[in-house]
């Protein structure tokens, strides 16, 4: 589970996160292609990268003088997991509160 831990708090910062976004969505980029991921510097979206490497969200590929980089299946994967074993709470607390708004309907 500290996997886990450590996928979600790297994800918990906005510009990590656009990253990952953009490498699911447009796939492998180089370091460059992300710097309009948010409002830092090229240095900053270094250290960004490298938190997200470490935290096995995403992997660097080298191509001669150019790093790229992709989001590791394995990490969606586990984030998928996780996220369906918990789909019974969500899913009975929604029926809770769609029952609930029905009640209140009926009574006004």
């Amino acid at each position: 589970m500290s996997g886990l831990s450590t996928i979600f708090a790297a994800l918990g910062d906005p510009t990590r996160f656009a990253i990952v976004e953009r490498l699911l969505k447009d796939g492998e980029q180089p370091a460059g292609e992300l710097l309009d991921a948010g409002p830092v510097s090229a240095p900053a979206i270094s250290r960004h990268l490298k938190v997200l490497r470490q935290a096995g969200i995403i992997e660097q590929r080298v191509d001669r003088q150019r790093r790229l980089y992709s989001v590791r299946p394995e990490a969606v994967q586990t984030i998928g997991a996780w996220t369906m074993t918990h789909r019974h709470f969500w899913q009975s607390s929604l029926d809770r509160l769609d029952l609930a708004l029905q009640q209140t309907s009926e009574r006004t």
